[in-house]
C-alpha cells in the first residue's frame, strides 16, 4: 500500500503541473463548449420542470391558458435566470412570452420531434443574440403530447462567468502549483493513513458493502452502458419498473417499459424530474449521462414513487376546485330580488363544473310571495339549464305534481337530499312519468341529486342535478357539495319571496290609494301616467279635485322612498289634500298645511313613536295649482317640487318661474304663489322628478329632454302622455314617475253673467228679473223659480248682514248652473235647525234642499257663497 501510495503520489504531482500549465489555455478554449453545453443543459432542465408542472395539462384545456400561464411562465424565468420560458400548443401557438405582444403568434423554433414526446435543443440567434433553445413535451394523462414548452439561454450570460474568471486564474497559477505539489504529497499521506494500509481484500469487501447499500435505498437505481444495454438495476428499480429478472445485460428497449421511458433511457439525455407512467405508478425520473465529468460513457437513472404525491395533490386541487365553485355561487347567486332569476343564476353558476343540467321547481305559493302549504308537492319549473338541449325535460313554466314515491318528493317532505346515482334502476322516479323516464335515460342522463330548497326550516321547491354519460355519476362527496349550494341559494330565493309579498302588498296599498278614475269636471280635458320603479312601489302621486265655481285643483306629489311606509305616507298626503281643499284654501295655504301636518308627524314619531321603528310621514313635495275656466288663469304653489311644463296653444314650451319652497315638514319662510294666464287649448304638464332626474344625466338635460318632447307632442293629453314617457324612460324607471297633463278650456262669456247689488233689500227683485231673463236666454226657465228663491235669501242675507258691495254670479257649465253671491264680510253662514216658533233661520236650509251642493269660500276681500243645481235632463 505505501508503493501504491507513492505512486499516486508522482501521479498526483505530474498531473498537476500538467494541469496547471494547461490550465489558462483550456479555460479560454473550453469557455466556448462548457458555456454552450450550460446553457444546452439549464434550457433544457427549465424547460423540463416546467412541462412537468401539477396542473399544466389541465391549464392548456382551459379556455383562456394565458391568463393562468403567464404568470407562472415569468416567475420560473425570473428564478431561473434563462431569457425566456415559453408554452405553447401542439400547433405552435405561444400562450406564454417575456414579451406580451408575441403571445399568440408561431413558435421559432424545431418542434415536430417534441411532438413525438422528444427533447429538442438547438443553436439559434435570435434577436437578443446567440442562444440555446430546448423544447420538450407536456404529456396529459393518457400519455399523449397536449403542447410544448421550451426555455432558451443566451450562450454570454452563461460564458460571462467563467471569462471574469481568467484575470483571476493568471494571478493564482502560480500559488496554485505550489498549493497542489504541497497538497498531493498531504493528500498522499492522508489516504495512506486513511486506508490504514487496507489490501485488496479490504477494499472488495468495502465494495460490497457500498453495493448492498445501493439496493437498499428507496430509490430506484438504473445504470445503462454506452451501447444501450442494462448495467445495473438495485432493487428498488426491479420493484418499481416490474423489470424481469435477466434484465441486466439487456436492452433498455427490450425490459417491457414504456415507450416514452425506454427512449429516455436509451437517449442518453438529461431529465430532472421528469414524470413517467409505469403501470399504475406515476414514478418521478431522474437521468443523467455518466461522462458529463470524464466517466465511462453511458448514462445512471433514479426514480421516485410520486404516486401518492400524485393522489394528494388531486385530491387538493379537486378541493380547491369546489371551494372555488362555492365562492362563485356565494356572489354570483341572488343578485336581484326576482325568485326566477335567482333560480337560474344557481343553474348557470353549476353547468358544467358540477352536473351536466340543473332544473330549479318552486311551489306556486312562494312565487305569489307566500310560504307553501305544509305537505303539498305541486311546484312549477321556474329554471333549466345544461350543456345541450333534453327536449324530455318537463319545460319551464310547468306545474308539476311530484309522486311521493319520486325523489322530488321524498327529499321536500322529508327536508333531506336524496341521491339517485343510476336513474336507469330507480323505480320511485320513474313511476312520475314512465314513458318520459325512458326517454330521458335513452337521451344518456344516468345519475341524479335532488335537494329540498329552505330557508329557516320551511321547504320553499326542490333543485335537481343531473350528470348524463359525460361525466359518472354522482357520489356522497357530491351530495355534500349539492347540499352546500342550494343552502346558499336557499337564503336568497327566500329574500326573493319576502320582497314579493311586500312589494304585492305595498302595490295593493298603492292602487288602493291612487286615484282608480279622475272626478268628472268641465274645466280640463286631462290625462295621466303612473310608471312604478324598477325597485318596487314608491309614494308619488297626483291627483285632479273640483272645487266650487268651476275651478278645479291639480295636485302631484312625491314621497321620498319605496315601499310600505312611503306608500301609506303618499295616501296620508292625498288623504289630507282632500281635506284641505274641500275648505276651498288658497295654494299657499294648502301647502302651509301639509309642511305643518309632516313637522308634526315627524315630531310625533321621534322615538318609539311609529310601530316600525321609522321616523314620522318621511320627506316630501308637492305642487298644487288651481286652475279658473272662467278667468283662465292658475295659481300654483310649490314646496321643492319641480315646476311645471306649459305648453301654448301654439306648441311652443316654457317653464314657469314658480316660487319654490323647502320640501315638506322642513319648515322656513311662508309658501308662495304665481299666476299664470292660460289660454284656451294650453297644456299644462305637471310631473315627479323621476321624470326627468337619472343617474347618467344632470336635471337640467332632463328639462331641455322633456321640452322637446313636449314640442313634438300632438295636441291631446294622451298624446302628449305617450310622447313624454317614451322620450324620456326606460322600460324599467330607477324611480316612480307620475305624469300630469291638463288642457285648458274656458267659460266664454255667453256663459257668464255678473250684476252688481246695491245695499238695499228693494234692489232684489230687479237682480232676480235680470236672473229669469238670462236663464230664459240659456233656455234654463225650469231653473228660474228655484234659482230666484236662492238668490233672494243669499242676497238678501248678504245685503241685511255684510258690508259692502255685493255681486252676484251665474256660471252656466255642461251639466249644472253656478249661483254665487260674494260680499266684503269675513262671517260665513251656518246652516242650522230653527226651532218652530221661530220667524227665521230657515233660508239656508230651503238653499241646501233646492241645490245639489252648496258652500263658502274665502277670498282675499271676502267671502263668496256658491250654490251648484244640476241643469234639466232633455
Amino acid at each position: 500500500m505505501r508503493s501504491l501510495a507513492g505512486q499516486v503520489f508522482v501521479l498526483q504531482a505530474v498531473l498537476v503541473l500538467l494541469l496547471v500549465v494547461t490550465a489558462v489555455a483550456a479555460l479560454l478554449v473550453q469557455a466556448g463548449s462548457s458555456a454552450e453545453e450550460e446553457a444546452r443543459r439549464r434550457s433544457v432542465a427549465v424547460a423540463e420542470a416546467f412541462a412537468n408542472s401539477p396542473g399544466l395539462p389541465e391549464a392548456l384545456r382551459s379556455e383562456n391558458p394565458t391568463e393562468s400561464l403567464q404568470p407562472l411562465a415569468e416567475r420560473a424565468r425570473e428564478r431561473s435566470g434563462v431569457d425566456f420560458v415559453v408554452v405553447m400548443d401542439t400547433d405552435g401557438t405561444r400562450h406564454t412570452h417575456p414579451r406580451p405582444d408575441r403571445i399568440g403568434e408561431r413558435f421559432v423554433g424545431t418542434v415536430g420531434p417534441a411532438l413525438e414526446g422528444e427533447t429538442v435543443t438547438e443553436e439559434i440567434v435570435g434577436t437578443i443574440g446567440p442562444l440555446v433553445q430546448a423544447v420538450v413535451p407536456v404529456f396529459g394523462p393518457d400519455g399523449s403530447v397536449v403542447g410544448l414548452v421550451s426555455a432558451g439561454i443566451t450562450v454570454d450570460k452563461v460564458s460571462s462567468g467563467v471569462q471574469d474568471q481568467v484575470p483571476l486564474l493568471l494571478g493564482a497559477s502560480a500559488a496554485a502549483l505550489l498549493l497542489s505539489v504541497t497538497g498531493t504529497a498531504v493528500i498522499g499521506r492522508r489516504l495512506l493513513r486513511q486506508t490504514r494500509g487496507l489490501g485488496p481484500a479490504e477494499m472488495t469487501r468495502m465494495y460490497e458493502h457500498h453495493d448492498a447499500v445501493l439496493h437498499a435505498v428507496r430509490e430506484g437505481v438504473l445504470i445503462v452502458g454506452a451501447d444501450g444495454r442494462l448495467v445495473l438495476a438495485n432493487d428498488e428499480a426491479r420493484r418499481l419498473l416490474d423489470l424481469p429478472p435477466d434484465a441486466e445485460g439487456r436492452s433498455v428497449t427490450d425490459l417491457g417499459l414504456p415507450p416514452r421511458t425506454g427512449r429516455l433511457l436509451s437517449s442518453g439525455r438529461a431529465a430532472v424530474d421528469e414524470v413517467h407512467q409505469v403501470g399504475d405508478r406515476m414514478l418521478a425520473v431522474n437521468h443523467e449521462p455518466t461522462d458529463r465529468f470524464g466517466g465511462p460513457p453511458g448514462s445512471v437513472a433514479t426514480f421516485r414513487d410520486s404516486t401518492e404525491l400524485r393522489v394528494l395533490s388531486e385530491s387538493a386541487e379537486e378541493a380547491r376546485r369546489r371551494l372555488k365553485l362555492l365562492y362563485d355561487a356565494g356572489t354570483g347567486i341572488g343578485t336581484t330580488l326576482d325568485m326566477v332569476r335567482t333560480a337560474e343564476e344557481l343553474a348557470e353558476a353549476v353547468v358544467p363544473r358540477f352536473a351536466d343540467f340543473v332544473t330549479v321547481d318552486l311551489a306556486d305559493a312562494v312565487l305569489r310571495g307566500e310560504e307553501p302549504a305544509g305537505g303539498t308537492v305541486t311546484m312549477r319549473r321556474v329554471a333549466a339549464h345544461g350543456i345541450r338541449e333534453i327536449p324530455s325535460f318537463y319545460p319551464t313554466g310547468k306545474l308539476i305534481a311530484f309522486l311521493p314515491s319520486t325523489p322530488q318528493g321524498q327529499g321536500y317532505r322529508a327536508g333531506q337530499a336524496v341521491l339517485e346515482a343510476d336513474l336507469a334502476t330507480a323505480p320511485g322516479w320513474q313511476e312520475q312519468d314512465p314513458e318520459r323516464a325512458r326517454r330521458i335515460v335513452e337521451e344518456g342522463v344516468h345519475s341524479l341529486i335532488t335537494v329540498p330548497l329552505r330557508a329557516r326550516g320551511i321547504a320553499l321547491g326542490v333543485v335537481n342535478f343531473w350528470r348524463t354519460r359525460e361525466h359518472g355519476a354522482f357520489d356522497d362527496d357530491d351530495l355534500s357539495l349539492a347540499e352546500e349550494l342550494v343552502a346558499r341559494a336557499g337564503a336568497a330565493v327566500d329574500n326573493a319571496r319576502r320582497y314579493t309579498r311586500e312589494h304585492t302588498m305595498a302595490a295593493a296599498l298603492q292602487r288602493s290609494l291612487l286615484p282608480r278614475a279622475l272626478p268628472g269636471q268641465e274645466a280640463l280635458e286631462v290625462a295621466h301616467r303612473y310608471l312604478p320603479a324598477q325597485s318596487g312601489v314608491g309614494g308619488d302621486w297626483f291627483d285632479v279635485i273640483p272645487l266650487s265655481g268651476a275651478r278645479v285643483a291639480l295636485v302631484v306629489g312625491d314621497v321620498v322612498g319605496h315601499g310600505l311606509h312611503a306608500a301609506a305616507t303618499m295616501g296620508r298626503l292625498r288623504t289630507a289634500v282632500h281635506n284641505f281643499s274641500a275648505l276651498d284654501l288658497p295654494p299657499d295655504e294648502i301647502i302651509g298645511h301639509l309642511d305643518e301636518l309632516v313637522d308634526r308627524s315627524d315630531r310625533d314619531g321621534d322615538g318609539d313613536g311609529t310601530p316600525d321603528g321609522t321616523s314620522g310621514m318621511m320627506g316630501a313635495t308637492c305642487l298644487y295649482a288651481i286652475y279658473d275656466p272662467a278667468s283662465r288663469s292658475c295659481v300654483v304653489a310649490r314646496a321643492g317640487h319641480p315646476p311645471p311644463a306649459l305648453v301654448h296653444p301654439d306648441g311652443t314650451v316654457e317653464f314657469p318661474d314658480i316660487p319654490v319652497g323647502a320640501p315638506l315638514g322642513l319648515g322656513g319662510p311662508p309658501y308662495e304663489t304665481a299666476e299664470i294666464d292660460l289660454p284656451e287649448g294650453s297644456r299644462l304638464v305637471l310631473y315627479t322628478d323621476g321624470l326627468i332626474e337619472d343617474r347618467g344625466r344632470d336635471i337640467d338635460v332632463g328639462l331641455a329632454l322633456l321640452g322637446e318632447a313636449l314640442a313634438r307632442a300632438g295636441d291631446s293629453p294622451e298624446e302628449t302622455c305617450d310622447e313624454v314617457t317614451g322620450a324620456l324612460l326606460a322600460e324599467r324607471p330607477r324611480d316612480d314617475v307620475a305624469l300630469l297633463v291638463a288642457r285648458t278650456r274656458a267659460l266664454g262669456p255667453d256663459r257668464i253673467a255678473v250684476w252688481d247689488v246695491p245695499s238695499d233689500p228693494a234692489a232684489v227683485s230687479a237682480v232676480r228679473g235680470g236672473v229669469t231673463r238670462r236663464l230664459a236666454d240659456w233656455g234654463l226657465d225650469e231653473l228660474v223659480f228655484t234659482t230666484e228663491l236662492i238668490l233672494s235669501e243669499l242676497v238678501t242675507n248678504a245685503i241685511r248682514h255684510a258690508t259692502g258691495p255685493v255681486r252676484v254670479r251665474l256660471l252656466r257649465l255642461e251639466r249644472s248652473l253656478i249661483c254665487e253671491v260674494s260680499d266684503t264680510s269675513s262671517t260665513s253662514p251656518h246652516l242650522r235647525r230653527a226651532a218652530t216658533t221661530d220667524e227665521g233661520g230657515r233660508g239656508l236650509f230651503l238653499v241646501a234642499q233646492l241645490s245639489e251642493r252648496w258652500g263658502t269660500r274665502y277670498t282675499g276681500n271676502g267671502k263668496v257663497i256658491w250654490v251648484e243645481q244640476p241643469l234639466p235632463r232633455d
